[in-house]
């Protein structure tokens, strides 16, 4: 360790050699041959290919040759190539400021061509020939190519060993040049791409032939790169803003599609969320965010949802020049970006699976289906009411005083399920009915005091009680909370606060402190007073009534993080939501209490109407199917 703090010799400003600034932008650009890849592929796209083959040796190490059909470099631009900042996407601020390329540097190439023996060969149509670029001598000579470019990367590294000692295995660079193809194909269904890999086809993905239909031919990619399952197990969802009334165009529109996978289909790791920005794969925090916020009243521990969605806004409102590789963005309206995508996936995951009918169930993943529909075809065999009187009555008192309702104290409040125009008395004829009719079928008993058992046209379907009717109660106290804030002169739900007794004072550090001051407001719609009780304190001297024996520091703490992050109205949503499954977890009926078959089939028609019911407040399955075919096997029947 160096001990001598002597002051330090003057050390002249400098201009660095152009190849030190070479190695530098290199560094920035390059970090291992799927960063090479991915720039290749990003020119072949912007040359309008149709198909794009990589070949690898050595996991790309020792060759990465990118060929595409597209437009190609004319002869005398070719020496440009290999030249900093030298390229064909923008040539003013304006340009920058609106990039609707994929590449726009023009660094790639001669950063790559800095750390690596690079060749480019090059045939645009109506020339005669195409001619090749040597990285290291500038040498231009002709040789045979169809139309098209092919790009050439022997040798990655070979200028810098040290930087090369730090590549993993080639089966490992290998992966990460496949995944790197596997991002750009999900996106682009209109391409074909190939994979070679020491002169064996890795991967193979087929250019599309719907090119009328965009939605078909992104289903189909999806099918083909994320596997058939990823579409069974996911729903499609397409959402847009409305258009600013300001404006007559449609420049301040964000519009987000694609397929969210169902809260069953959810990983261990997050190695199957794809987003898209303007046909850019990127990792944003307002974006996972939105999306995992979508997913908070479904997904179930720490699973990560699966989804690839795709994001379309104008390029002016998106800023992609932030990160050397590209794969960060900048919205200039972070909310609404927030909203939009939130709510797409909301949507998407909100008409339950139960309420669709089987008739259409297998079509269903194939396209968008109206969630009116759905539910006005379950509440037509809707059953009559049933009142869970237990204790519920007493929790949801509480929840009315939560927001300081005042019809609420005097109203009890009603667990009961919809009543039905129709009353079918389930141990009469009526029970003949087909099971088709119901998609969650028709009650056959209790087992336990915990399940429901049924029978539909499948076979056997077996319902958590305790778990169903919790989400039922949450989403009817969700949809009693909004109606509360829309009210004439209510402009938001207000929490119910209790003041504490003696303040809960906790150390914060500066910037705790100033989101304290300055979401003083919105801390206290959530039912929270937190004042500065010096430079580098803050109190706590109110909580929201139902968390009074909480710890309220470490409440404060976690609301300020969040809102430190994220936008405000995200924060209170999700605060609010949290203490709302609280209650109805509280409301819902307990194990043990024994149902009729009348009460039973009431809980299933209401489940077929009730969004996100498949899966409870914490993320847990509210019900199973299980098939003629999976009971024939149990009995090994057939064999």
């Amino acid at each position: 360790m160096n001990t001598d703090f002597s002051p330090a010799q003057h050390r002249p400003i400098l201009e660095l050699p152009d190849e030190l600034i070479s190695q530098i932008a290199a560094g920035e650009v390059v970090e291992r041959p799927a960063s090479v890849v991915r720039e290749l592929l990003d020119n072949a796209l912007d040359a309008g290919a149709t198909q794009v083959t990589v070949r690898l040796q050595a996991g790309g190490v020792r060759l990465i040759a990118v060929e595409d059909d597209g437009a190609g470099i004319l002869r005398e631009e070719l020496p440009l190539a290999f030249k900093r900042h030298a390229t064909s996407k923008i040539s003013n601020l304006l340009d920058l400021e609106s990039v609707a390329t994929m590449g726009f540097r023009g660094e790639a190439l001669a950063a790559i061509n800095s750390i690596a023996d690079c060749a480019l060969f090059s045939r645009p149509a109506g020339q005669p020939s195409a001619y090749c670029l040597d990285g290291r001598t500038g040498e231009l000579k002709p040789v045979a190519r169809s139309t098209g470019t092919t790009v050439e990367v022997k040798e990655l590294f070979f200028s810098t060993p040290a930087r090369r000692k730090f590549l993993k295995t080639d089966a490992t660079e290998l992966a990460h040049c496949v995944e790197a193809v596997r991002r750009h194909a999900l996106a682009r269904p209109d391409v074909g791409f190939a994979i070679w890999h020491e002169g064996k086809l890795r991967e193979q993905w087929r250019r599309s032939e719907n090119r009328g239909y965009a939605l078909a031919a992104l289903e189909q990619r999806l099918a083909d790169v994320l596997g058939t399952e990823f579409i069974e197990r996911s729903v499609w969802v397409d959402y847009q803003t409305s258009a600013s009334p300001d404006r007559a165009d449609n420049s301040h529109r964000v519009r987000v599609w694609g397929r969210a996978g169902i809260p069953d289909a959810a990983r261990a790791r997050a190695d199957h969320q794809f987003c898209y920005v303007n046909g850019r794969f990127v990792r944003d925090k307002v974006l996972s965010h939105a999306v995992r916020s979508a997913y908070e009243d479904v997904l179930h521990g720490q699973r990560q949802p699966v989804y690839a969605l795709y994001v379309e806004l104008d390029p002016r409102r998106v800023d992609v020049n932030v990160h050397p590789t590209k794969i960060e963005v900048r919205f200039r309206d972070s909310r609404e970006v927030h909203q939009a995508v939130r709510h797409a996936v909301e949507d998407g995951l909100a008409v339950p699976r139960s309420s669709l009918p089987h008739n259409f169930s297998a079509d269903f993943n194939a396209r968008s289906v109206d969630a009116s529909d759905v539910v006005q075809a379950a509440l037509y065999s809707a059953q009559p009411a049933i009142h869970f009187e237990a204790d519920s009555g007493h929790r949801v008192s509480e929840l009315g005083m939560l927001w300081g309702e005042p019809s609420a104290r005097t109203r009890p409040f009603e667990t009961a399920l919809d009543a039905s125009t129709s009353s079918v008395p389930m141990d009469g004829p009526s029970s003949k009915l087909p099971t088709g009719d119901w998609p969650l079928g028709r009650a056959l008993a209790q087992l336990q005091g915990i399940y429901i058992l049924a029978e539909n046209a499948q076979g056997l379907i077996i319902v958590d009680m305790h778990a169903a009717h919790e989400r039922i109660v949450y989403e009817r106290l969700k949809s009693q909370l909004a109606a509360v804030g829309t009210a004439p002169g209510n402009a938001m739900a207000r929490l119910a606060s209790q003041p504490l007794l003696i303040p809960a004072t906790f150390a914060a550090t500066a910037s705790e402190v100033a989101t304290a001051e300055v979401h003083a407001e919105t801390l206290q719609t959530l039912g929270l007073e937190i004042t500065v009780f010096s430079a580098k304190t803050l109190a706590v001297r109110a909580v929201p009534v139902t968390l009074a024996r909480g710890d309220a520091a470490e409440l404060a703490r976690s609301l300020l993080a969040e809102l430190s992050q994220h936008d405000a109205s995200t924060v209170i949503q999700r605060a609010q939501n949290e203490l709302l499954s609280t209650m109805a977890c509280h409301a819902a009926v307990r194990a043990n209490r024994q149902l009729t078959l009348e009460e039973m089939n009431a809980l299933l028609r209401q489940m077929e109407a009730t969004d996100r019911s498949d899966q409870c407040n914490h993320g847990r399955p509210t019900w199973r199917q299980l098939s003629i075919t999976d009971l024939d096997k149990l009995f090994l029947r057939g064999r």
